[in-house]
This record gives structure tokens, sequence and C-alpha cells, in this order.
């Protein structure tokens, strides 16, 4: 089923999504209809997948991705047809908003929530292979439309891309997800708590707010390089490569992130992921060359790019494991997926009375920086608490829903604090000596003792 995530991954996000920034200046000049209009048609697409999500999740997670998945390969090819022979805008908004249901039911969030439940617990490299493949989707299909644009009209274009969405896409969707839905994991008493208690808890605002921000900024930064580097006095090319090479990192990113959680917690590569986004967007704003310069800041940006994909995938299997991963995920995106709708928009708003695109990547960097300070808030606290004696040896591995080591303490109790739980980890080995913790998978995380000073 893995492969035929990724062809769809390709495929839907090559022909929904990418295919509308190439066709659109043909799509104006042949109706007559503003950008301005026809972006907004497109955003209006985003959103609706923002708020789609949600639900989207829930459902998955009780019934599983085939039956949403295929019915969203249906409805992309539908709404794909209703664009391409929109006689009106009002038709031509119809058509998006039909795409906007087609990108919650079959983008990265119910992949992410099909690969989760299937291969866990091994998602992290499940759900890398699937960002790589739909890294991939503007490589293999902005060039094959531009090419169909050259010998065919928009219209034209848009109903041969809804055939080969309906070929490739339909079947894998229907055929290739007929495994049984493994049952949820059950929710550990120490670190689990119902849906809804963990969506108004604090963590999980603050990690919200942390990637609505980081979102609108990274987003509104990909939508504005190209006129930054013209203000430059860069020509068309040289921009398009830029931003073309950025894509080219993300890939690379996405490659990383494996070995990248392996060695550091999540409250850890969450900051410093998102520091360094605001680091290249701040370079972006005060360095004006030379031109190698600006291509290797822009490389630096799609690898932070590609491993922030893959660090919103597991936030919540990082902090609240796999039971309600569906509707948590759905819930945790929806803010930065309709952030991300509105980037484009708002950045053009903010760009002429702030002074110049470099001023907008300024704020946008602040933003970034901001996203950063909120990040360490969401950090996820689990305490253990049973009874230990002197004489006590440790207890027998300790399956517990968190990464660490067991600890033997002199006095009656012992208190562990995991800032970072994973599910299903073995707790076992010693902690002889009181010392600073890391959440780092094979070392002790968080505080432990319970302060009365005795340590074993």
């Amino acid at each position: 089923m893995l492969p035929a995530l990724c062809a769809t991954q390709i495929t839907s996000w090559g022909i929904v999504y990418y295919a509308f920034p190439v066709l659109n200046p043909e799509i104006t000049a042949d109706t007559g209809w503003s950008s301005t209009a026809t972006m907004a048609a497109f955003s209006l697409a985003l959103v609706v997948s923002g708020i789609a999500g949600i639900r989207v999740g829930r459902i998955i997670d009780h019934h599983g991705p085939r039956t949403v998945m295929t019915a969203g390969s249906i409805t992309g090819t539908a709404s794909l047809v209703a664009v391409a022979l929109a006689p009106n805008l009002p038709v031509f908004f119809t058509g998006w908003l039909l795409a906007g249901f087609a990108m919650a039911t079959t983008f990265y969030q119910p992949a992410f929530a099909a690969v989760t439940r299937w291969y866990a617990p091994d998602h992290i490299r499940a759900l890398t292979i699937v960002t790589l493949a739909g890294g991939l989707a503007s490589t293999v299909f902005a060039p094959l439309t531009a090419y169909l644009a050259d010998h065919l009209t928009w219209r034209a274009t848009f109903l041969v891309l809804a055939a080969i969405l309906a070929a490739l896409t339909v079947p894998a969707h229907a055929l290739a997800l007929r495994a049984p839905w493994p049952p949820a994991p059950p929710a550990p008493t120490d670190t689990a708590s119902a849906p809804h208690e963990v969506i108004r808890s604090r963590p999980f605002l603050l990690l919200a707010l942390t990637f609505l921000l980081s979102a609108f900024a990274m987003y509104a930064v990909v939508v504005t390089l190209v006129p930054l580097m013209l203000e430059r006095g860069y020509t068309t090319g040289q921009a398009a490569w830029i931003l073309g090479l950025g894509g080219a990192g993300q890939t690379l990113g996405r490659t990383l992130y494996a070995t990248l959680a392996r060695h550091t917690g999540t409250t850890t590569r969450t900051v410093a992921l998102i520091l360094l986004g605001a680091f290249t967007t701040v370079a972006f704003a005060l360095v004006p060359g030379p031109y190698g310069l600006l291509v290797a800041v822009s490389v630096l940006a799609g690898v932070v790019r590609g491993n922030l994909t893959l660090l919103q995938a597991t936030a919540v299997t990082d902090r609240w494991g796999t039971t309600h991963y569906g509707r948590l995920s759905g819930t945790l995106s929806a803010p930065a997926m309709t952030a991300s709708a509105l980037a484009p928009f708002a950045a053009a708003l903010l760009a002429p009375p702030l002074g110049g695109t470099p001023h907008l990547f300024t704020l946008l960097a602040a933003l970034g920086a901001a996203a950063a300070l909120t990040a360490f808030g969401a950090t996820v606290r689990t305490h253990i608490t049973w009874p230990i004696t002197e004489r006590t040896q440790p207890p027998a591995p300790l399956v517990n829903e968190g990464r660490g080591r067991a600890v033997r303490h002199k006095c009656s109790h012992l208190r562990l604090h995991l800032a970072n739980p994973a599910p299903a980890a073995v707790l076992q080995a010693r902690v002889t000596r009181p010392r600073p913790l890391a959440d780092r998978p094979g070392k002790p995380i968080g505080d432990v003792g319970c302060g009365c000073g005795m340590w074993g």
C-alpha cells in the first residue's frame, strides 16, 4: 500500500495543486477574469481543505482511509471537470470549492493517518517515503502541465489532467487500501486523555499557534520569493531557479528527518527548525547577493520546509500517541492550512505599506521567531509514580508511553517526569545519580526524583 500512496500523492498534489499556478496566466488571459479573482478561488479550496480535514480525520480514525481517499479522488476529478468547463466565475469558484474537499481527502493528512496506523511503530520511515514522493509532484506535473498547455487550451489541459487523476488514483485507493484497518491502540492511563481534553489543553493550543505562525511565514516566503528576486535585479529565469532549487532542498530535508528525530527531542527539534527557517527568511531580506549565496539560502530554506512537513506529521504521535491521530492531526493542521491559504493575499497586501518585499520578509522572520517561542510551551509532561524501597530492584521493564530509563531510588517513591512521550517504549536500565536529563531515545527524559535528595 505504501507504493500506492506514494503514487497517488505525486498525482494528486501534481494535478489538483501544482497545475493551477502553471495555467493561471492563460486562464486570466483567455477569460478576462482578474488574477486576484482566480487566486481567490484557489485559496478557497485551501481553506475548505483545512476545515474539512478535521472531520476527515475523525472518519479515518474509525473507518480507515480506503473509502475516504477513493471518494476524494472521484471528487477531485469532478472538480477539475467543473473548473475546465466553467463559463463564469461562480462555476469556477464552485469547482475549486469541490477541489478543497478533494484536497482534504487525498493529500498528506489522510495519507499520514493511514501510514501512522498501518506502519506503527516504524511510521517515521514510512512518512518520510510518502513525503519524498509528494515532493516530486511539482517536478513531474508542472512541466507536464506546461507541455499540455503549449498544445491545448487551458480547458482541454484540465480535462486531460482530470482523466489522468481518475485513471491513476481512483483504482489505486480502491484496490491498494483494502488491508484491515488496525484497531486504535488502547489509550494509556498515564499519558493519553480524551481527544477533546487534548484539544483544549495548553500544549495543544500553543502547538497549533506555532504551526499557524510558521505556516503563514513559510508560504508567504514561497509565493513572494520571485518578486523579491526581481526587485533585486535578477531575471525571471534566475528567480525561478532560486525557487526551484528550494524545492530540491525540501526533498533533501525530508531524507534527513529520521536522523534528526533520533538525535533530538520533540521540543528541541521544533524550536530549532522554526528558528532556522526564520534565519533563512531574514537572510533573504538582508542579503542582496551574490547569486550563489542566495541559491544556498534557498536550498537551506527548502531543507527546513521539508523537515517541517514531517515535524507536523509526527507532532501528534510524539506527544499524545496514535490513539486519536486522525482527529488530533486534522484539528492541529486546520489553522496552519488556513494560514497557508491566506498567506499569498496577505503578503501582497502587506508588502506595499511596509515599504517593499524585503521589509515584508523581515516581518515574516519575526513571525517565525514568535512561532519558536510558542513552541516552548507545547511540551507535554507525563507523571508516573510507583512504590520502591531501598531493597527493591528496579521494576521489570515498564511498558509506558515514554522514552527513558527506570530509576532506583532509596526513598519510598520514585517519580519520573516524561517530557517527550513516545508510544510503547520500554523504560529500563538505571540512573545512579541525579543529572540533567535529555529527551532523546535511549536516555532519560525530563526530571527524575521525588525531591528528598536520596539517590541510589
